[in-house]
């Protein structure tokens, strides 16, 4: 076996590169996977960006999927050459934040989320799966890689979203934003039984897609005020739920006023490039007595999580790869990822397959 190889890493804020490293060796805990194929996230454009503070030198990536190369002496019921997934989130499941049920607050706020932010990110030809036993997924034979590797964070995220907008058989959802976070966001809303769902989206492409998950209304945001269209078209009353899968104050501002009181803002957009504080209009707040509530949440870990995602997927009742507008090898990551930060020729999201 080789004992370096090629990573796609952040050398410092705005650059990122090829580089090569020493392949890791697992701990009795760990499991090393060789990667077959992975998805650039948003996130990962964020942290070049400088939003998120990590080392420079530090592998990105946080969707990948692969086989099984070696395994740690005390991780079970796995071998060597299985295919398998691991979450963007990997929690200990030890800690009192995990035993609590916040898994992906692990030992923290947002301490689920290792990759990159914490240690070496897995877009690159190997990578670790911390505390395996739980953490690690076996891929279903009759899934593809390119299907399996959306429910390691875009599906999970996405669904997070929908369960923490506490959803009832019947409810008018609206989604803002509708990148790949907010389209599984929609086919989460769709799972739940929304009976009525709202899209807020101007890119006609992704549209396209919103309707093809679940979407039964389509508002753009550049046709005049958006909480007054979502008022318009619920007869005055607003939304039961609102998902705000962009992360702008401005979506923010407008999915807590598009909610009807006692209606539920669930928040899977990621705020840290935003300069100021989130503000609260008081009357949309019902001056802090409209029994409206503010539900945040990152995306879930652990293989169960996994393999519920996987049964979507292998039962026909959702397909991601619509959203995979490109493919690239992974020697043209760079590219790739310039054409995500630039949101550039349509780009929703593009997969990375390695040899």
């Amino acid at each position: 076996m080789a004992t370096h190889m090629q990573t796609f890493t952040m050398i410092d804020i705005g650059k990122t590169a090829i580089v090569d490293k020493p392949i890791p060796i697992p701990g009795p805990n760990d499991a090393l996977v060789r990667t077959t194929a992975a998805l650039i996230c948003t996130s990962d454009v964020h942290t070049v960006a400088g939003a998120l503070p990590v080392e420079n030198g530090r592998t990105l990536g946080h969707e990948s999927v692969g086989v099984i190369e070696a395994l740690g002496s005390d991780v079970n019921g796995f071998h060597v050459g299985q295919r398998v997934a691991v979450n963007a989130v990997t929690p200990c499941w030890t800690c009192s934040y995990c035993q609590g049920g916040y898994s992906s607050q692990c030992q923290g706020l947002l301490g689920g989320y290792k990759y990159t932010a914490q240690v070496d990110g897995n877009m690159a030809e190997y990578f670790l799966v911390p505390g395996a036993q739980a953490n690690l997924a076996l891929i279903p034979d009759e899934l593809p890689d390119e299907a399996a590797v959306y429910a390691c964070d875009m599906l999970s995220t996405g669904f997070t979203g929908a369960e923490n907008a506490q959803i009832k058989i019947g409810d008018t959802v609206v989604i803002f934003a509708q990148g790949s976070v907010g389209l599984c966001a929609t086919m989460g809303a769709r799972l739940r039984g929304a009976g009525r769902i709202i899209a807020i989206e101007a890119i006609p492409e992704r549209i396209e897609l919103a309707r093809r998950y679940g979407a039964d209304d389509i508002i753009d945001y550049r046709q005049g005020s958006v909480v007054e269209q979502i008022l318009e078209l619920t007869g005055g009353q607003g939304a039961d739920a609102a998902i705000e899968a962009l992360g702008s104050p401005h979506t923010f501002e407008a999915a807590l006023a598009s909610i009807r009181a006692g209606g539920t803002l669930s928040n899977i957009g990621y705020h840290g490039e935003n300069p100021e504080p989130l503000k609260l209009d008081l009357m949309a707040f019902g001056l802090g007595m409209g029994d409206k509530a503010i539900h945040t949440g990152l995306c879930r870990g652990g293989s169960d999580r996994m393999q519920r995602i996987f049964r979507l997927m292998v039962t026909g009742k959702i397909d991601p790869t619509p959203m995979t507008t490109h493919r690239f090898d992974f020697v043209e990551v760079q590219h790739a990822f310039g054409l995500m930060a630039n949101k550039q020729d349509g780009i929703i999201k593009p997969l990375i397959t390695f040899p």
